[in-house]
C-alpha cells in the first residue's frame, strides 16, 4: 500500500463572495503586505469594490503579466526585501506562482536561478513569508501546491520550480465569482490543465488510495463543469473545486508524461500551458487506449466504473469524445508550431515522470507530432 502525504492550506474558503474574507484577514493581523495581481483583476468590478479598503492595508503592489522569469523575481526581491512581511496573490497561476516565488526568495540570500530545480546548485531552506492565494482562474491549483513555477525562455531556456512544503499558501480563497467575464480561451485552457493534473495524478504509479479518490472526485467536478463553463454558477464552482483538488493530488502523487513534455515545450515557446497540456492529452488518450499495461487497464476500468459506468468498452475514447464534443472552443485546432530543432530538444529533455509506463522517444514524438505542427 502506498503511503500518502497531503499538505494543504491552514484555511481554505470556498464559495461565491468569499473574497470578502480578505479584508478581515488583513485587518485582524496588520503587517506590511504586498499584493501581486494582474491587469484583468485590476480592471474588473470586484477590485473596484475592494480597492479603497484594500489599498489602505498594503505597502504596494506588483502586476504580473506572464509567467515570471528569474530576473523579474530577483528585481522584486531587490525592491521589497526588508519591507514586506506578508504577500497577497490575486490572479491566475502565473500570478500565484510569482507571489509564492517572491515570498520564498525574499527570505533567501542567493539569486533565483541558484535555487531552481534542473539548473540550481542550492537548496531552498523553506523560509518564506506567509501567502494568501486567491485564484482568478481554475486550472493550476497553485493556491494549494508547494511549488512555484518559474520560466526563463530567454537565457537558460528552462521551466522549473522552487519547491518546499512550506511554500503552500497559508490561506486560499476560492471565489467562483472571480471567473465571471474570463475569456472563453482562458476558461478552457485552465480547465483542461486542471483535468490533466487530476488524470495524470490518478494514473501515477506513486498515487495512494486517498489521492486517487480525490482525483476521481475532481474529475467528476470537471465533467459536470466542462460543457457549462460560460453559463453556470454551479459550473464555475465545480471547476474551481476540480482545480483545487488537482493541486492537492499532483502534490501527493506527481504527474505523468503529458507534463513531462509540456514543461519542456513551455521553456521554448510562450504558449499557454493549459493549451499545451490539452493538445497533448488527446494523443495521450489514443496511446493509452492501446495500452495493455495491467495497472493502467485496471485504473481506467475503475475510473469508468466510478464516473461513466455505461461506457466500459473504451473509457479513453469516451473522454476524447466528451472533451472535444463539449468544449466551448476547439482548443486543439489553433496553429501552434514547433520547429524540428525544438522537437529534438523536447525529446531529449522530456520524460515520463510518474507514469506506470516509461514512454519511448518514438511514443513521445508521436504525441508531439499529433498535437503540434512541426515546421
Amino acid at each position: 500500500m502506498t503511503t500518502s502525504l497531503m499538505i494543504a492550506n491552514r484555511q481554505t474558503w470556498l464559495g461565491s463572495g468569499s473574497i470578502q474574507q480578505l479584508l478581515p484577514l488583513l485587518q485582524t493581523e496588520p503587517q506590511p503586505t504586498l499584493l501581486f495581481t494582474c491587469h484583468s483583476f485590476i480592471n474588473g468590478p470586484i477590485y473596484s469594490s475592494l480597492a479603497d479598503a484594500l489599498m489602505s492595508l498594503l505597502v504596494g503592489s506588483e502586476v504580473v503579466a506572464h509567467e515570471a522569469s528569474p530576473q523579474e523575481i530577483d528585481a522584486w526581491v531587490a525592491r521589497w526585501r526588508g519591507k514586506v512581511r506578508r504577500v497577497v496573490a490575486i490572479g491566475g497561476g502565473s500570478v500565484l506562482d510569482a507571489a509564492k516565488a517572491f515570498a520564498a526568495l525574499v527570505e533567501h540570500p542567493l539569486p533565483t536561478l541558484r535555487y531552481m530545480e534542473k539548473v540550481g546548485d542550492s537548496k531552498v531552506s523553506g523560509a518564506t513569508l506567509p501567502v494568501i492565494a486567491i485564484p482568478t482562474t481554475a486550472g493550476t491549483g497553485s493556491e494549494v501546491t508547494q511549488n512555484a513555477v518559474i520560466t526563463d525562455t530567454r537565457f537558460s531556456k528552462v521551466k522549473a520550480s522552487l519547491r518546499h512544503p512550506n511554500f503552500v499558501p497559508q490561506v486560499a480563497i476560492l471565489d467562483p465569482d472571480l471567473l465571471k467575464g474570463a475569456p472563453d480561451q482562458v476558461l478552457v485552457y485552465c480547465a483542461i490543465d486542471a483535468f490533466t493534473h487530476l488524470f495524470e495524478s490518478y494514473l501515477s504509479k506513486t498515487a495512494s488510495s486517498l489521492s486517487r479518490a480525490m482525483s476521481l472526485a475532481g474529475i467528476q467536478h470537471f465533467l459536470s463543469a466542462w460543457p457549462m463553463l460560460k453559463h453556470s454558477d454551479e459550473a464555475r464552482e465545480a471547476i474551481m473545486q476540480a482545480s483545487y483538488l488537482g493541486g492537492l493530488t499532483l502534490s501527493m502523487a506527481g504527474l505523468g508524461v503529458i507534463h513531462g513534455i509540456a514543461g519542456e515545450i513551455g521553456a521554448l515557446r510562450d504558449y499557454h500551458h493549459g493549451q499545451v497540456c490539452g493538445r497533448l492529452l488527446l494523443p495521450f488518450l489514443e496511446l493509452l487506449d492501446g495500452s495493455e499495461h495491467p495497472q493502467q487497464r485496471a485504473l481506467m476500468a475503475e475510473l469508468a466504473q466510478y464516473l461513466f459506468p455505461k461506457e466500459q468498452d473504451s473509457p479513453e475514447r469516451f473522454l476524447i469524445d466528451f472533451i472535444t464534443r463539449h468544449a466551448i472552443i476547439p482548443f486543439w485546432q489553433n496553429d501552434l508550431p514547433l520547429t524540428r530543432e525544438e522537437l529534438a530538444i523536447v525529446l531529449e529533455k522530456s520524460n515520463s515522470k510518474n507514469s506506470w509506463v516509461t514512454y519511448s522517444e518514438q511514443q513521445r514524438q508521436l504525441m508531439i507530432e499529433e498535437a503540434f505542427p512541426i515546421a
